[in-house]
Parts: structure tokens; C-alpha cells; sequence
């Protein structure tokens, strides 16, 4: 459960996720260390709780970045990598996991004010801070993002064909579902209308809302958002736009290649609910 309500410090058994760029600290179990298993340190920041206990996330101290192949003589376990981390472990986890990163990301990047360049201060209580000397308000800040299950009917008249992409960036080799951030001032339907517009030139119906997933892996605070969508013209061929994409082909619903995203992710849950003909 995500929030800022932890009573009370950290104690030895609640769970600790320290965060070094894009990597975080595992133990020698493959599980998250708890307080206890660390250095001291009074900087914890509290992260919510799982399955009851509380979580804490803390940054690597400035210039101690981790060795490559593992952590430092005084840490249990191993640093991981964020895509890597999200693949090994439950989705409960991962969903901590990410979130560790955008806070702790967030912190880090987020010390001055951009007005007047004072230090900023805490809000008790809240996912921000305030600059004490001009009060400017700087809340958490999340990256809403789109993507969208195209389909188009056969012959009686249901979906029949999933439209699948591949990305010039990222994990080239997969087939990916069109998605792309939301502009300043849109709304959520017309990002998706826009970017399968811009990205393979096909019109739609009005999409679906499908479910939301926050996905760290695209970077700190990604909150993504799916949808489905039928193309306005059943007969049209994708045209990809050269520059994020480098394919983008029509697959039988029956027939959908391996090389799908990941079976945690929101991508793979709307190409799964589409291909079984459900929704979540």
C-alpha cells in the first residue's frame, strides 16, 4: 500500500530499498534487505507498507556508486538493475520497487527551488516540498503515458487482428502495442488518438479505457494507461513514422508472435485480454 502514513521510525524488521541511480539493493536471498541488515542511517524515507510491514527508501550517499558486479564489502546481496529487477520478482515487489525509484529520484533531483534557488524544505505528511523563502509548492511530479491494443474486424465482424509495432529504441526485438506521453493539456483519449496517428497513420473509434499500471521502467514517476481501440477503416495498412518505429504489421489474434512484452507489464495484460476476447 503506497503512502507517506508509516508510524513512528524504522524499526530493524521493516523492509529497506536503497536506490542507486537506476539499480536498487537486493539481498543475498534475492529479497529486499531489512533495516537491520544495513548500515545505520537517519535519512529513511518512508515508502508505504507490504503485506503489513512498513518500507523505507534511502539513496546511495553521494559518490559511493556500486560496483558493477555486485554491492560493497559492508552491504548484503547485489545491486540490480531496474528492467532486470522488475523481470525476477513478484509483482507486488515490483510495484514497491518502482516506486522506491520515483520517490528517491525525485528527491534527488528536486533539493532547489526553480524559482529563486533556495533549498527546499519537507511537507510533513505529503510527497513534496515547499521553498521557505518564496513558497513555491513542488509536488511529486508523474509522467502520464498511453498505449493502446488497435484492432480490426474479419469477416463476421469481431476484432480479428491486433496491431503490433517494433520500437528503434528499448528492447528492439519485441512486438510492442503503440504508446507515447501525454502532451500539456490533452486528455488521455486524444493521446491515444494522437499517437497512433503520428506514429502509423490510422484513424480510430473512441477508445476504451483498460486499466493503469505505474511502470518505473520507462523512467521515475510513468504512470502508464491502457486503452482499446478499433481502426476507423478496417482496410488501412500501417505506415510506421521512421523515427520511433521501425515495423508495424497486422498479426491473426490466433497467430501472435512470441516475442511479446513481459507477462507483469499492462502491455502484455491488453494483448492477452484482447487476444481471449476479456477485459480486466
Amino acid at each position: 500500500m503506497p503512502g507517506a502514513g508509516v508510524p513512528g521510525p524504522p524499526e530493524p524488521h521493516h523492509l529497506a530499498l536503497v536506490v542507486a541511480g537506476r539499480r536498487l539493493l537486493l539481498g543475498a536471498d534475492g529479497r529486499f534487505p531489512r533495516i537491520r541488515d544495513l548500515p545505520a542511517r537517519s535519512d529513511w524515507v518512508p515508502l508505504g507498507t507490504l503485506d503489513g510491514v512498513p518500507a523505507w527508501g534511502g539513496a546511495q550517499p553521494d559518490g559511493e556508486e556500486p560496483a558493477a558486479d555486485g554491492a560493497r564489502t559492508d552491504e548484503p546481496g547485489r545491486w540490480t538493475g531496474w528492467p532486470a529487477l522488475a523481470a525476477e520478482v513478484s509483482a507486488p515487489l515490483a510495484a514497491l520497487a518502482g516506486r522506491a525509484l520515483q520517490v528517491i529520484t525525485w528527491r534527488r533531483s528536486h533539493r532547489w527551488c526553480g524559482a529563486c534557488r533556495a533549498e527546499l524544505a519537507e511537507v510533513p505528511g505529503e510527497p513534496a516540498r515547499r521553498c521557505p523563502d518564496c513558497g513555491l509548492y513542488v509536488p511529486m511530479q508523474l509522467s502520464p503515458a498511453v498505449l493502446v491494443a488497435v484492432t480490426r474486424p474479419g469477416p463476421a465482424g469481431r476484432p480479428d487482428e491486433l496491431l503490433l509495432v517494433r520500437h528503434s529504441y528499448g528492447p528492439t526485438e519485441l512486438w510492442a502495442l503503440v504508446a507515447g506521453f501525454v502532451e500539456a493539456g490533452e486528455t488521455l483519449e486524444a493521446a491515444v488518438h494522437r499517437e497512433v496517428g503520428e506514429e502509423v497513420g490510422l484513424t480510430l473509434t473512441e477508445p476504451v479505457y483498460f486499466g493503469s499500471q505505474p511502470w518505473a521502467m520507462s523512467g521515475p514517476g510513468v504512470l502508464l494507461t491502457g486503452f482499446t481501440a478499433t481502426s476507423a477503416d478496417p482496410t488501412a495498412e500501417p505506415v510506421v513514422d521512421g523515427r520511433e518505429l521501425v515495423a508495424a504489421r497486422w498479426f491473426p489474434l490466433d497467430a501472435l508472435p512470441a516475442e511479446l512484452p513481459p507477462a507483469y507489464s499492462i502491455s502484455r495484460w491488453l494483448i492477452d485480454a484482447t487476444r481471449a476476447g476479456t477485459r480486466r
